[in-house]
């Protein structure tokens, strides 16, 4: 049996190969992460054994360079081990001492394999991994729009710090029409009262009108805010508003597919109290086929919501916190669940109330809910059953 250990890169991917018995075969060579390479490769193996059974191809999952070099292999029906970086890390210590180099990371990766002290990581099939690129890549917008809206609001601080009092939400549809239109404070006060309400109107189908654009037009010309700086701030307040718009229009696209998607999965995650469609497929996607856990405890640690303390000797510390090992994306979308199932849940209410009854900090309170709620989402997804909260018996 062979073992061959890839270092993968962006444009150029290192391969060891190494014996079942731990005899290096093949010192580090490197192959272009191209058709060619990969063709380089597969000859320099051919001279070794023409049986396709008789190699084990192992690399961990760096970013997402692993993923083409993967499927090929894949494809031409060879055994792949995706590790993640997190397995090789104590191996890698122990090899590697002071110095590092691609060569000495593949033969890592093959010695990892060889000692078989790993859990090979989850490769979704090509609709999971849909869903999870789709999920993950509208997280990432509605980051940047969140991120841009902070910044919008930052400005208005310093331009008109009096606007937030007059709608709900700086980023209601009234208020960005308002914004779209006179995005400084000069300009509503300067503003004809009729274009003004007309606006309004329009925006919030008549429930505002001309007494709101008294109202602006009097808190913007006594606004305390600074004046604008050569035009610079109403400029980034407009050009911010229509990236948010297009970023936001972008996501509602991609939930609709995420929506569609789901719908080919046979899943009851979502009826869990907290669970909607998009932070089921979240879950769903990120952690792939359930029976790759033995118990929640496991996927706990997977997740990266199981207790990490410090302890060395006899030293053990008092503060316990998360480990947050894992995607953060995953473990982000267990967490909102949470936080909504606290409030529309009974079974996820007791028990919070309960934590919170033993003085525990907030944060560690619902460190215990989200753990609790990973232990429901195992039960959901090993048995493919329904929610059924089960409520605590009172003595």
């Amino acid at each position: 049996m062979f073992i061959v250990g890839i270092d993968v890169a962006k444009r150029n991917h290192e391969v060891t190969v190494i014996t079942s018995a731990g005899q290096v075969v093949c010192k580090g060579f490197r192959i272009s992460n191209t058709c060619t390479g990969y063709n380089r490769m597969m000859e320099r193996l051919g001279k070794l054994t023409n049986l396709k059974s008789q190699f084990i191809f192992a690399m961990e999952s760096t970013a997402h360079y692993w993923l083409a070099l993967y499927t090929r292999l894949k494809k031409d029906g060879h055994q792949v081990v995706i590790l993640n970086p997190i397995q090789t890390h104590t191996m890698r210590e122990m090899f590697l001492r002071k110095s590092k180099t691609d060569a000495k990371d593949s033969l890592v990766i093959a010695e990892v394999i060889r000692f078989g002290r790993y859990a090979a990581s989850d490769v979704p099939q090509e609709k999971l991994l849909a869903l999870k690129e789709l999920c993950r890549n509208r997280a990432y917008l509605m980051d940047m729009a969140s991120d841009l809206k902070r910044k919008t609001v930052a400005i208005l601080d310093r331009v008109f710090p009096e606007y937030e009092t007059l709608f709900d939400s700086v980023f209601c549809k009234t208020s960005l029409a308002v914004l779209a239109k006179y995005p400084m404070p000069d300009k509503l006060s300067r503003a004809q009262l009729g274009k003004l309400t007309e606006v309004l109107q329009k925006s919030s189908n008549g429930r505002f009108g001309e007494w709101k654009a008294r109202e602006i037009k009097e808190l913007a010309h006594g606004s305390f805010g600074v004046a604008d700086c050569e035009g610079v701030y109403s400029t980034l307040i407009q050009l911010f508003l229509e990236q948010i718009h297009t970023l936001l229009e972008t996501c509602s696209s991609l939930e609709r597919q995420i929506n569609e998607l789901l719908l080919q999965f046979d899943t009851t995650l979502t009826t869990i109290p907290g669970v909607g469609t998009l932070l089921a497929a979240t879950i769903l996607s990120e952690i792939g086929d359930i029976s790759r856990f033995s118990s929640a405890d496991k996927l706990a640690a997977y997740i990266g919501v199981d207790p990490a303390v410090n302890q060395s000797g006899e030293f053990v510390g008092s503060h316990v916190h998360m480990s947050k090992r894992g995607s953060p994306y995953l473990r982000r979308a267990v967490w909102m669940a949470s936080m909504i199932a606290v409030q529309r849940d009974p079974m996820f209410k007791a028990y919070y109330e309960k934590k919170a009854s033993e003085g525990l900090r907030y944060m560690n309170i619902i460190g215990h809910v989200t753990k609790k709620m990973t232990a429901v989402i195992y039960a959901i997804m090993r048995d493919n059953k329904a929610y059924v909260p089960v409520m605590p018996v009172v003595a």
